[in-house]
């Protein structure tokens, strides 16, 4: 079976919707091929629009995903009655997760570009195929080296903020694993992540971008970090 996917397009509206396959196991690299039984359905509305002839884009998505995993709380109920920390493998049953995101686009100028986006997912069970989040919000910025006569070159940030449900949180302070977190303790903070990029455009096809990330509370523990993290991005087009 393949992934499904349409889109509708009429002047500034469009319309995107899709079934796609999920892993045979939670971030597993194999994909189950049993599109009608495990899924991610994923429906698009984007709507693109001009204020002060600055043009923008607003987009609202939503999506279920439906698979064997294991539920958070089903977890910790035998947890309780078994002794030890509580282990989402060993609940794994047909559960269906949701969530929502909507996100916004704007140009200002002939320089800047900013967006904002807000995600949500109701963060009963385990993580799937995706990185360990219930919630999320974001904001940042692009500006062209314009101002520097470096049109080709950009200055980028952004900074996050993600969060846990408190199932979630229960779970993890339980000693609980996941995909991504676990350390058998947990004292909740939201994850806290600003990054800030420089992009070089050595020639025409040619991009080096430095970067920085600096990471309050990574895993959601307070007890840990703040992380910080240096990378370079090459972009080569040929």
């Amino acid at each position: 079976a393949l992934p499904i996917s349409i889109e509708y397009i009429d002047g500034d509206w469009s319309v995107r919707l899709g079934r796609f396959m999920q892993p045979l196991e939670p971030n597993g690299l194999q994909l189950d091929t049993r599109i009608f039984e495990h899924y991610g359905d994923m429906l698009e509305l984007e709507h693109g629009y001009t204020v002060f002839e600055n043009a923008g884009k607003v987009r609202l998505l939503l999506w279920r995903n439906h698979a064997h995993m294991g539920a958070f709380s089903d977890a910790l109920r035998l947890a309780d009655q078994t002794g030890g920390p509580p282990d989402v493998g060993q609940v794994r049953r047909e559960h269906a997760k949701l969530g929502a995101g909507v996100s916004l686009e704007q140009k200002v100028g002939e320089s800047l570009g900013l967006y904002a986006r807000a995600d949500w997912a109701d963060d009963k069970t385990e993580s799937y195929a995706f990185t360990e989040v219930g919630r999320s919000a974001s904001v940042g910025a692009i500006l062209k080296g314009n101002y520097w006569h470096r049109g080709k070159d950009s200055l980028g940030f952004a900074m996050a903020l993600n969060g846990l449900s408190e199932r979630h949180q229960a779970y993890l302070a339980r000693g609980g694993l996941g995909g991504f977190l676990g350390d058998g303790a947990l004292r909740y903070g939201p994850e806290q992540v600003c990054e800030l990029f420089y992009s070089f455009a050595l020639e025409r096809h040619l991009f080096i971008s430095p970067d920085f990330q600096y990471i309050r509370h990574p895993g959601y523990n307070r007890d840990r970090g703040p992380a910080r993290f240096y990378g370079v991005r090459v972009h080569a087009q040929f």
